[in-house]
């Protein structure tokens, strides 16, 4: 009688496994959830950059029947947040998305400071945190403390290498004095990338005549402008936001201040730039670029224009798209939603993507994967460093504005 009893319970517990399994496996959604600037000074880049990307892949995944989850197609379900451009309000949204909603899987803020402002919390909670608009040096000290974090657009010296690399050979080649005007946002990105700049310049032999710092929400630049026309430099290097970037080149055009060497951004790979400046943009440089000559770029490109009406941003917005296909592959390949395995998938797998394949290194791409600098040549934003395969070469001077 006992030993009947025994393998009763033993039919039983293997019954209630078997049907928790079931329940397990049963997933009828997945909840997909992100808070993003849709007001405030940081809207501008979250609705070029980020929001259109990831409009696009949730209607790619939803077009195919949703994410492939154990062999079947799960529909997704998406949750979203404004966090008004303010840290403490991303912060907020991001643990009510966790903790409220109960999504399965986070998609990042825009911008530097919000991407390190919310950090903590999905560090906290596990969740894969794949940043493609934020640029930090602190990016492998991070990745060491949060190993869930994905840096996709870099370091701030990566950029500055590539970008000293191009002014050096220019100014041996006596097309520019060694004389450099920095202005830069009072903000995560602004102050990581003119840090870097200063200490590349300065190891470089090149002299800052003018280095000035200025506060979020900042739109009359001519006295900076001015500053900078005056001292004399060859090279002007804006490390600005979206709003700020228009701003500049306006009031450098009303001044017509065109140094041989012009740089500022972000901004200046949106789509919005040479539709306000036309002509005018030929010679501009920023960060970022794309290979003319890869048909992945021009497919994504297409399917882009195609949804949206018009071209992503030159920079990040391919590396995000990238980023979300990999995302898609690890959740696949895992076959569940299992965060910690999703992690380490994406941490080490290889990944089929248009830029090509990639495979991360410490949490960020391989040297090379794409152009660091761009610049505005014949219409198209094209990659002129590091040197490599598919740069192209740099033009200088800029040309004159034409007013």
């Amino acid at each position: 009688m006992k030993k009947r009893l025994h393998v009763l319970s033993a039919i039983l517990a293997a019954g209630l496994l078997t049907v928790a399994a079931a329940a397990a496996m049963a997933q009828d959604k997945i909840k997909i959830g992100y808070a993003i600037s849709k007001t405030g000074p940081n809207a501008g880049g979250a609705n070029i950059t980020q929001i259109p990307n990831y409009q696009l892949w949730f209607k790619e995944l939803n077009d195919k029947g949703g994410l492939l989850i154990g062999g079947k197609r799960v529909p997704i379900e998406v949750v979203e947040y404004d966090d008004r451009s303010n840290s403490e309000e991303a912060v907020r949204a991001v643990e009510r998305l966790i903790t409220q909603d109960k999504v399965d899987l986070l998609l990042p803020p825009w911008g530097t400071g919000l991407n390190l402002a919310v950090g903590p919390v999905f560090n906290k909670y596990g969740y894969p945190q794949i940043t493609f608009s934020a640029v930090t040096d602190r990016a492998p000290e991070l990745v060491k403390r949060w190993p869930n974090s994905f840096w996709f657009l870099g370091t701030s010296v990566q950029y500055i290498d590539a970008l000293v690399e191009l002014l050096t050979k220019e100014q041996k080649a006596g097309k520019i004095n060694a004389n450099v005007a920095m202005i830069s946002i009072a903000d995560g990105f602004g102050i990581d990338l003119s840090k870097a700049a200063r200490a590349g310049l300065e190891k470089a032999g090149f002299k800052l005549v003018y280095d000035k710092s200025y506060p979020i929400g900042t739109q009359d630049m001519a006295p900076m402008i001015g500053e900078a026309q005056r001292s004399g430099a060859d090279t002007f290097i804006a490390f600005s936001y979206p709003l700020d970037t228009v701003a500049i080149n306006d009031q450098a055009k009303i001044a017509n201040y065109a140094p041989k060497v012009m740089f500022t951004g972000v901004g200046t790979a949106f789509p919005l730039f040479p539709q306000r400046f036309g002509e005018n943009v030929e010679g501009i440089m920023t960060l970022g670029g794309w290979f003319p000559n890869n048909p992945g770029t021009m497919e994504y490109r297409k399917k882009h224009v195609a949804m949206h009406n018009r071209d992503p941003d030159y920079w990040g917005s391919q590396l995000g798209y990238v980023s979300l296909q990999m995302l898609e592959q690890a959740v696949e390949r895992v076959g569940k939603i299992d965060r910690a395995a999703i992690i380490k998938e994406l941490q080490t797998g290889t990944f089929d993507t248009v830029l090509g394949k990639i495979k991360l290194v410490d949490n960020m791409p391989p040297k090379g994967f794409y152009p660091y600098i761009g610049q505005w040549q014949k219409g198209f934003f094209t990659g002129v460093a590091p040197a490599g395969p598919g740069i192209s070469p740099m033009i200088i001077p800029k040309p004159a504005w034409k007013q």
